[in-house]
């Protein structure tokens, strides 16, 4: 390959946030186009997202102008249901994908037609439209540019949003607990994801094994008064008072916005002019 003039005169530089590493364009296609059939109507995804102290889901649709965010949920909104600590595992995960679904349905008035799966046994089901009734509220999740390996956290919030009451076309291939030998799901051992099950064990051997390794890795958990036998309970609670009031809590602005900021005019060429030759005098009194 010779970066000759031909070279660069063709080149066409890509998209920006191609550019930044930051939106697979070739998975962002295939997630917004919509059937032709189906006019103007919005193709919704479940955008999960992840980061060093929070989980981010949101349920986006495009237009032409951008993504719109119907409505989202944040992992650090979870001590407000009770869970203090241990905000971005595969629990965690799972509760928040319950919260943005209950609060979406919620918005949406559907949240009475469909509960989706309170009773929560590590079987993976999905949500079925009801008789006499409206559709379920149809969602695609949008990993980004996560690797999807089996048991991953995108899909603790995939069935949280899935037990939450919205309807997202998936299988049982990616959750913890999946054989791939056999093509068979242990549920026992999704369900102990769900509820921590695997942290808890984690914490017993490590405090066997190591207690001042124990006490520095779950200083948080220990200074909350949580311990491995009261993780379950924790987020089985959650759950309870996230269906029980999963909309979100108006913050009051601390910010004075009664104040206003005025933007500095610019100086035109005879006052820049000036301003330096005032400048200059006061320099050579203060040299004097």
């Amino acid at each position: 390959l010779q970066k000759n003039k031909a070279y660069f005169k063709r080149y066409q530089v890509k998209y920006r946030r191609r550019r930044e590493g930051k939106t697979d364009y070739f998975a962002r296609k295939r997630l917004l186009v919509q059937a032709k059939n189906k006019y103007n109507a919005p193709k919704y995804r479940l955008v999960v997202r992840f980061t060093n102290t929070d989980i981010v889901c949101q349920i986006v649709h495009a237009k032409i102008q951008g993504d719109f965010v119907l409505t989202a949920a944040y992992s650090h909104e979870l001590p407000r249901y009770g869970v203090k600590v241990g905000l971005t595992n595969w629990a965690a995960a799972y509760a928040t994908g319950l919260l943005v679904a209950r609060r979406a349905l919620a918005k949406l008035g559907l949240d009475q037609k469909y509960e989706g799966f309170p009773e929560i046994d590590g079987s993976v089901e999905e949500v079925e439209a009801i008789e006499d009734g409206p559709r379920p509220f149809k969602a695609f999740l949008d990993v980004g540019l996560r690797r999807t390996t089996t048991g991953s956290k995108v899909f603790a919030a995939m069935k949280g949003a899935s037990d939450g009451g919205i309807y997202i076309p998936h299988s049982e291939r990616r959750f913890p607990g999946f054989d791939a030998e056999s093509k068979e799901l242990d549920s026992e051992v999704l369900r102990d994801y769900i509820f921590g099950g695997h942290v808890a064990e984690y914490m017993r051997s490590l405090k066997e094994e190591d207690e001042d390794r124990y006490n520095a890795q779950f200083s948080r958990f220990i200074k909350a008064g949580v311990s491995a036998d009261d993780l379950e309970d924790m987020y089985a609670n959650a759950h309870k008072a996230i269906r029980a009031d999963p909309s979100p809590k108006v913050t009051e602005k601390k910010a004075d916005y009664s104040k206003k900021h005025r933007k500095t005019v610019g100086l035109n060429a005879k006052q820049r002019k000036d301003r330096v030759r005032q400048k200059i005098e006061a320099f050579k009194r203060a040299q004097a």
